[in-house]
């Protein structure tokens, strides 16, 4: 009996070993499983961190070419007529018929623009064919000269 009782101990202790060990084993990978998730957490937190900073360099950015286009806006207008000047103008149109021979005028105004602006680049389309034929010419005519030039040196080379 004695026997049977150190041979029951003996598998008890048996089973609580592997027991121990499954769960040490159960342990690693749960460790191992808690490595891997904190690890993906840690590229998506940077990730995250990256795109945040992408994004207020891009804000950045746009805020600065808001600011010059902004700036260009200003200063066209400071070129020609100031913002209040315009105003101004415009306060003094008191009924509707005022307004509309006001944007006639400017309608009219604009189109004598652009009329004087094809008119211009006619001109300068006409000028330019007019140069290039010149220039056509001057070098059909160097040609020539230089090929009778050529044939008479050679004419006077064999004599």
């Amino acid at each position: 009996m004695n026997q049977d009782l150190t041979q029951q101990w003996l598998t008890e202790i048996q089973a609580i070993k592997e027991q121990m060990a499954e769960l040490q084993h159960e342990r690693d990978a749960a460790w191992e499983s808690a490595q891997k998730w904190r690890q993906l957490y840690n590229t998506e937190a940077e990730q995250r961190r990256t795109d945040a900073q992408l994004s207020q360099q891009v804000i950045a950015s746009l805020k600065a070419d808001l600011h010059k286009l902004k700036g260009i806006e200003a200063e066209t207008l400071a070129a020609g007529t100031s913002v209040t000047a315009i105003q101004e103008e415009i306060e003094q149109l008191k009924s509707v018929e005022d307004l509309q021979a006001k944007l006639i005028a400017v309608i009219k105004e604009r189109d004598r623009f652009f009329q004087a602006l094809k008119t211009e680049q006619d001109n300068h389309a006409q000028t330019r064919n007019s140069l290039t034929t010149a220039l056509g010419d001057a070098i059909d005519s160097l040609t020539r000269e230089r090929s009778l030039g050529v044939g008479d040196k050679e004419t006077v080379g064999d004599g």
